[in-house]
């Protein structure tokens, strides 16, 4: 899809299972079952969806999936499968070493997991010629995270690119590209921030983890992950009908069916109207 000189691609890099009473939190299972039903172990099916940018003479990767570096015990747990995240690129006609710049929108394991790769029984950063931008605040956290939050969080995801000093780690909105900003969305971490593409009159906006999936559209479904939900609801509240009243493309980081849509105000409700995408 184009906006103006900006080429984008929305990608899977395999899909993930995650409890589905977690995934919607105060919701209770009789309402969320009827959108996203659960299998025999409450997970639900999501998938980690990656977006690849073309634009201001830069390849830019915003999220990296889970990566292929868990053991089976924890792939088992999370339900891990699906093409990789260098498959997807290759689809794209994009090496690792093509890649200018990726961006973790926050470092959760399904989020940066493909930042590093195991190379002869080290891990080493996966895309060896590219900055990798994050907030400072959450790559902090992500260092020390506290009891509620640690095991989402694994260093080899993102130390060794500290280490191999290819971090870029930024503080506040930025914009990378002209039509390529990012945006601090706090709510699901203290620091997560969110991508947004203008372009040729118009605009698309990747939700991150404000709103997974298009079942998370309205107001009160917040992930029980959520650090600050009430925090969440706010931005929610701001970010939802920007996308509605202004006509943008809102991307979903998880949904398996749906990773792009217009959104539509019916009836005091949003719903999604799926754009078609490669």
């Amino acid at each position: 899809m184009k906006l103006g000189d900006i080429e984008f691609h929305v990608f899977s890099t395999g899909r993930v299972l995650l409890d589905g009473g977690a995934m919607f939190g105060v919701i209770p299972r009789t309402m969320w079952e009827k959108k996203m039903a659960p299998d025999a172990r409450n997970r639900i099916t999501l998938s980690m969806n990656s977006l690849l940018i073309r634009a201001g003479g830069k390849r830019i990767l915003v999220e990296t999936g889970a990566g292929d570096k868990m053991d089976q015990k924890f792939r088992d747990i999370y339900g891990l499968e699906g093409p990789n995240l260098v498959e997807g690129l290759r689809g794209h006609g994009v090496r690792p070493e093509d890649i200018d710049i990726v961006v973790d929108t926050h470092l959760h394991f399904d989020h940066c997991g493909g930042n590093t790769r195991i190379e002869n029984g080290k891990v080493v950063p996966a895309f060896p010629n590219a900055r990798y931008l994050t907030q400072r605040g959450e790559f902090d956290h992500a260092m020390h995270p506290n009891e509620r939050d640690h095991a989402s969080y694994f260093a080899e995801n993102f130390a060794p690119i500290e280490a191999a000093g290819l971090f870029d780690l930024i503080e506040g909105d930025r914009v990378l590209v002209p039509g390529v900003e990012l945006i601090c969305v706090p709510g699901h971490t203290a620091h997560m921030q969110c991508v947004k593409l203008t372009g040729g009159g118009k605009t698309a906006f990747l939700f991150a983890d404000l709103v997974p999936t298009t079942a998370h559209l309205p107001l009160p479904w917040i992930m029980g992950y959520d650090l600050y939900p009430m925090t969440t609801l706010e931005n929610k509240k701001r970010w939802i009908p920007a996308a509605v009243q202004e006509g943008w493309i809102a991307l979903f980081a998880h949904d398996a069916r749906v990773p792009a849509a217009y959104l539509r105000e019916r009836d005091g409700k949003w719903e999604p109207e799926p754009v078609a995408m490669d």
